[in-house]
């Protein structure tokens, strides 16, 4: 897909993705109406609107792309051009009035994201990229921060759904770095996470058990901001099957990796 293509898609993707946020904000005042998918992991209809929502803007704008949305999903692998759709990244803040919630929606074209969306409507934030034409928030360029050392360094990460399983290795990463980070922050929503990194406010995120439309923007906007992005093994490039993913500024993510392996 040729960068004229990319250029002609971002302004369509936009208005999507504020359409969406406008749907979040409107359902922000009304009584949440909630389902379980497991013991901790929730739904509303708010989730199922936005999705629905989404679906048809994107369609208008790019008829020959299939979809992969949380909520319809059935399966976890994009085809050759495809929509990657978060409508509600953040479900548990929202149901309790937090917000820290997103709406996160990246374009797979072949072997790659090549488009992404990250809107924080309630916090009044857009944050786009299109791939070589670096990262925006609200308009106006970002990057990465230039933290070097990791007792300055500001660092993200989230709890999955299965706590129970992964509940010792959590526990382990936040002993080994609690103590040298200068803190480490926990939002509940892993574009929100992954857009911050991008815009330099953290230095750093790691998490684990994500799914492709947790990340898939989340991923362009920092690689187009400067960032680094792969594994918590830093050889090993961050893909839709990998277990682990560890987001950086670059500067520290060699220093990262070394520690989230040892714990």
């Amino acid at each position: 897909m040729h960068d004229e293509t990319l250029t002609g898609l971002l302004p369509g993707l936009e208005a999507a993705v504020r359409k969406a946020g406008d749907l979040v904000v409107e359902h922000s005042a009304r009584r949440r109406n909630i389902t379980h998918k497991g013991r901790i992991d929730l739904v509303t209809e708010t989730d199922v609107a936005v999705e629905e929502l989404l679906k048809e803007q994107l369609h208008r704008l790019l008829p020959e792309a299939d979809f992969l949305a949380e909520e319809s999903a059935s399966g976890t692998e994009p085809g050759e051009l495809t929509w990657i759709i978060d409508p509600l990244d953040g479900t548990t803040n929202f149901a309790h009035g937090l917000p820290f919630v997103a709406n996160s929606v990246g374009l797979w074209h072949r072997d790659r994201v090549v488009l992404g969306a990250v809107n924080l409507p309630l916090l009044g934030e857009l944050f786009c990229a299109a791939r070589g034409q670096g990262t925006r928030l609200n308009g106006r360029p970002v990057t990465v921060s230039a933290v070097e050392n990791l007792d300055d360094a500001l660092l993200a990460t989230g709890f999955p759904y299965a706590i129970e399983e992964h509940l010792d290795t959590i526990l382990r990463h936040f002993k080994t770095l609690l103590p040298l980070a200068q803190g480490i922050r926990r939002p509940g929503a892993a574009a929100l996470d992954l857009a911050y990194v991008a815009c330099g406010r953290y230095d750093g995120f790691y998490e684990s058990a994500l799914h492709p439309w947790d990340t898939a923007a989340g991923i362009l906007l920092i690689t187009e901001a400067g960032g680094r992005v792969s594994e918590y093994e830093a050889e090993k490039p961050y893909g839709f099957g990998s277990g682990t993913i560890l987001a950086t500024n670059g500067r520290l993510h060699e220093r990262l990796s070394g520690l989230l392996g040892q714990a």
